[in-house]
């Protein structure tokens, strides 16, 4: 029974034509098809290309030897692109930081290869783990540094004047008179406010302190992994981590729906003093 294809799988009927020696054929024979005026040249070519995608991206051996190296450089380019993206959207202090903890992952990816311990199959399907720690590194990283700067265009002392002049209203007019109704409002809105501020900070605080984290764990590992005899005590080390980091992502990924609410609340008390 033929496997059912997916989105994932490699697009091996791309591979077989869109390659330089296919497509240099192809043109080579058209070329020559028109300058000679043989028509069967091109005609030919055509029924060799025909047979060809017929049955090459099919085959296995083409896939071991060809396609599928092909598919995995793209993959690898991607994730680098994707990785470099990250990167250099960071702050200059967090990319300092990064590229310190990439250096250190190469180490540790080095070692553990060059350890005598363990076998070199087993070592690289637990590297795959160790640098998705890069990636959770960077995205935490994203994390804090777009979190501090929402907080840095705050004025948080024009909002805690705003406060004490809606207490000192509300406090000032007689129950059912609409500027104390107004007022109330307005506190109501400027306390969701820093309520969200103060989960804001918590979760950058959160961010940090699992980069430093995956910071100190990862230099530890590198002091370590030249006596580790077997490739389940990394992993075991690496699966903590990122477990760590997935709690933080649970608990943040709707934070960019929480700006957009905290910029929309900024505004709520003016629209509110104006009517």
């Amino acid at each position: 029974m033929k496997k059912k294809k997916s989105a994932d799988d490699p697009p091996y009927a791309k591979y077989a034509f869109l390659n330089p020696y296919n497509l240099s054929l192809l043109a080579g024979a058209s070329v020559a098809s028109a300058a000679t005026g043989h028509w069967w040249i091109g005609v030919g070519a055509l029924v060799a290309e025909t047979v060809w995608m017929l049955f090459a991206p099919d085959s296995a051996a083409l896939q071991n030897v060809w396609f599928d190296k092909v598919h995995e450089q793209e993959r690898l380019a991607g994730i680098t692109r994707v990785r470099d993206d990250k990167y250099r959207s960071l702050p200059d202090a967090d990319q300092a930081r990064a590229q310190v903890f990439f250096d250190a992952v190469a180490r540790i990816r080095k070692l553990a290869l060059e350890n005598p311990s363990m076998t070199a199959e087993l070592v690289r399907a637990e590297l795959v783990k160790l640098d998705g720690l890069y990636d959770d590194f960077l995205d935490l990283a994203i994390m804090a540094s777009k979190g501090e700067a929402h907080l840095r265009m705050v004025n948080f002392e024009h909002l805690n004047a705003l406060w004490r002049r809606y207490q000192d209203q509300a406090k000032a007019f007689p129950e059912r008179d609409q500027r104390r109704e107004v007022a109330e409002k307005n506190l109501e809105v400027l306390g969701e406010r820093r309520r969200r501020f103060d989960d804001l900070a918590q979760t950058i605080a959160g961010a940090r302190g699992q980069m430093d984290l995956l910071d100190n764990t990862v230099r530890l590992l590198g002091d370590e992994i030249v006596a580790m005899t077997a490739p389940g005590e990394l992993s075991s080390r690496v699966d903590e981590l990122r477990l760590g980091v997935a709690t933080i992502r649970e608990t943040t990924q709707d934070m960019d729906a929480v700006y957009a609410e905290l910029e929309d609340a900024a505004e709520e008390p003016a629209r509110r003093a104006s009517r």
